[in-house]
């Protein structure tokens, strides 16, 4: 896994986002989509809001996804492997960068045909813990005409990144700006934030 490790952390470094194509193995990548395709069944998945706490505001004008938390409470096998990986990721990045990342947060994300997510930034106005964005992507066969990429805004060069399962992404939250483009077909992922304090 450090070649993964590493490469988000080299393109992070050289372009402000790092990319690694194979971050969760095939095999993970399918019991996870599965998990997702479940919670959808049972209407588990939630709309997904902007803000926080008593700020928190629904308009799908803005944000189309819905979602739902992972938790080791839940005693999933495959939720478990995959915060497994990110514990290793950030042990790796604290250890080689000196990152102070203390803690992570990571939820199911899906985005049914004709959604999508407006320009943003991830971090909280009034609190910086959020310091680097993950997303890691569970959709086979994804194709160009598909939609839903992830469109990074930068001076000097955007960025257009499709969400081919296996592939992870990473950036710091407070930095880049970011939307997700209208997906022409359901689009799952699992998103979250490695945390300080």
């Amino acid at each position: 896994m450090e070649k993964d490790f590493e490469a988000m952390i080299s393109g992070y470094i050289s372009e402000n986002v790092g990319i690694a194509d194979h971050f969760l193995s095939d095999n993970l990548a399918a019991h996870l989509k599965k998990n997702i395709l479940a919670l959808q069944k049972k209407k588990l998945l939630v709309p997904a809001g902007t803000g926080k706490d008593h700020n928190v505001l629904h308009d799908s004008e803005v944000r189309g996804d819905a979602i739902y938390w992972l938790d080791r409470a839940h005693n999933d096998t495959y939720e478990n492997e995959f915060l497994d990986q990110i514990d290793d990721f950030i042990k790796y990045l604290n250890r080689s960068c000196f990152a102070g990342i203390i803690q992570s947060e990571f939820h199911y994300s899906l985005y049914e045909a004709g959604t999508f997510y407006k320009r943003h930034v991830d971090q909280f106005l009034n609190n910086p813990q959020r310091k680097f964005s993950m997303i890691s992507y569970l959709n086979e066969n994804w194709k160009e005409s598909d939609g839903g990429q992830l469109k990074i805004y930068q001076s000097y060069n955007d960025k257009k990144i499709s969400p081919v399962s296996g592939k992870s992404v990473f950036f710091k939250s407070n930095e880049l700006q970011h939307e997700v483009l209208v997906t022409n077909e359901p689009r799952m992922s699992i998103t979250g934030w490695l945390k300080t304090g």
